[in-house]
């Protein structure tokens, strides 16, 4: 009898799963579909599970498009990304192992100070960044792109988290053989936390991936512009671009699932060590 109940409580949990997974994978179906179907089938009444016909021609016509340069953005966030990215691991692990590890009076008041940040509405210093880009003349460049987002407080505070619970044996073996806090953080520290540094660089990347407010305000030249810039061009109050908006959104996620096809086990991993239920 207990065999029976087990058994049919982890059929109704697979069928729940599954369920849910269905779920989860239909905007990824609609994306597909309608970036490989024409504007007559999206908008027709009645409704196929997949076009009569793959029309592959959508991805060339939007790489031609002379209205949206898409190559140009693709390259333009794939750059703010890494770079955001590396930034932000680098920045944010040095000002955690600080905060964690090296003796300082100060070094929680510090700490919370950084948190507070996070309770500070965005939209409450967009205008002052704004400004300071503008007066420093970074406008519609990759400067004002980067720059202004390489801290995150977010990623400083699971850090900290991560390396008060670092083995000190591995750290105190670094200074007998007299490296410093500096030399022990790269030799010793950073080898030893790839999961957590392989975490938040995913979830930073998705988020400079995704971005689009700033830059939408900080990239006003053609140039500048990003993958979420340039997906927004194809609704406009004069034109709507139903078929290649699908296939430019389909086509910018293809980055993202890879990222994080390859580094999902990492962010489990690094979140379970970083202590942040702590």
């Amino acid at each position: 009898m207990d065999d029976a109940l087990v058994r049919a409580g982890r059929a109704l949990r697979l069928v729940l799963l599954t369920v849910l997974a269905a779920l989860f994978l239909i905007p990824f179906y609609l994306l597909v579909r309608n970036g490989l179907a024409t504007e007559r089938e999206i908008t027709a009444p009645g409704w196929t599970f997949f076009p009569h016909r793959a029309h592959w021609a959508n991805v060339r016509e939007l790489f031609a498009d002379p209205d949206v340069p898409m190559a140009h953005a693709l390259l333009n966030s794939t750059l703010i990304a890494v770079a955001t990215t590396l930034g932000t691991l680098l920045l944010a692990s040095l000002a955690g192992y600080g905060l964690a590890r090296i003796p300082c009076r100060h070094a929680n008041a510090v700490f919370y100070a950084v948190l507070g940040t996070l309770m500070v509405p965005a939209a409450v210093t967009f205008v002052p960044s704004f400004v300071l880009v503008s007066s420093l003349g970074w406008i519609s460049t990759l400067r004002g792109l980067i720059v202004p987002t390489l801290f995150s407080a977010f990623a400083c505070f699971v850090f900290r988290q991560y390396f008060l619970g670092f083995p000190r044996e591995l750290e105190d073996a670094a200074q007998v053989d007299g490296l410093g806090y500096w030399r022990t953080y790269w030799r010793v520290v950073v080898p030893n936390s790839r999961p957590v540094f392989a975490a938040v660089g995913t979830i930073v990347f998705i988020g400079a991936w995704n971005a689009f407010l700033w830059p939408l305000v900080i990239g006003q030249s053609r140039d500048a512009w990003t993958v979420q810039v340039a997906l927004s061009t194809f609704t406009t109050a004069q034109v709507v671009n139903i078929h290649e908006l699908f296939t430019a959104a389909a086509v910018s996620i293809v980055p993202l699932l890879v990222v994080f096809l390859l580094l999902q086990r990492y962010i489990v991993a690094g979140v379970e060590r970083s202590g942040i239920d702590d």
